[in-house]
């Protein structure tokens, strides 16, 4: 009898799908969130503009010592969280977690330095159109510094449950989009509120 020979069968080749929704969807937010930045900081322009002395007689200049250096801290912590988007589409889930611990680091370290700048400031919100514009920014966006790292947490709660492997992390790539929103937007706002009114 003769013996039939094992019919190959083709396998297809793997399909790129693309971003996922959760992606998209961070993408939506990060744009309504963006928007509302770009009016806050147009906001602030305007009221320069419209003042005869920014900020106003008696009002210090916003402290460069903390504010500074801790700004690239912040810029900085993107660093780590791009090696651990990479890793994890390697599937090297001990550095993926490794790289957003330090930024989760890097990120506190930024939002307890505004705490303190926000607390040595020697006005309030509710004393005239440059604090309420200040501390409406600033503090705008030190809360989304703040969602981050409770992002950031849990996708290393979830990378340590073993939630995570190659094509499945859709929820850590929404959290590292997030994040680089985050970092970006201080790349407009802390020259703005910060550095311009020192050079004017």
């Amino acid at each position: 009898m003769t013996a039939v020979a094992p019919v190959a069968v083709p396998i297809a080749p793997a399909v790129h799908r693309g971003r996922s929704v959760t992606w998209w969807g961070m993408l939506m937010v990060i744009a309504t969130e963006g928007t509302i930045f770009l009016c806050l900081l147009a906001s602030w322009y305007f009221l320069w503009a419209a003042s005869k002395e920014w900020p106003p007689a008696g009002v210090e200049l916003p402290d460069l010592k903390l504010a500074l250096p801790f700004s690239f801290v912040l810029w900085g912590s993107s660093i780590p969280v791009v090696i651990a988007e990479h890793a994890l589409r390697t599937n090297r889930i001990g550095t993926f977690r490794v790289g957003m611990a330090v930024a989760f680091v890097m990120g506190a370290a930024f939002l307890v330095s505004t705490a303190i700048d926000f607390n040595a400031l020697h006005y309030g919100w509710r004393d005239h159109a440059y604090g309420s514009a200040f501390y409406t920014i600033v503090g705008l966006h030190a809360i989304h510094v703040l969602v981050g790292l409770v992002m950031n947490a849990v996708v290393q709660v979830k990378a340590a449950l073993g939630r995570y492997d190659r094509g499945h992390h859709r929820s850590a790539e929404a959290a590292a989009l997030y994040w680089h929103f985050v970092d970006g937007v201080w790349v407009f706002v802390f020259p703005s509120l910060f550095l311009a009114v020192h050079f004017q």
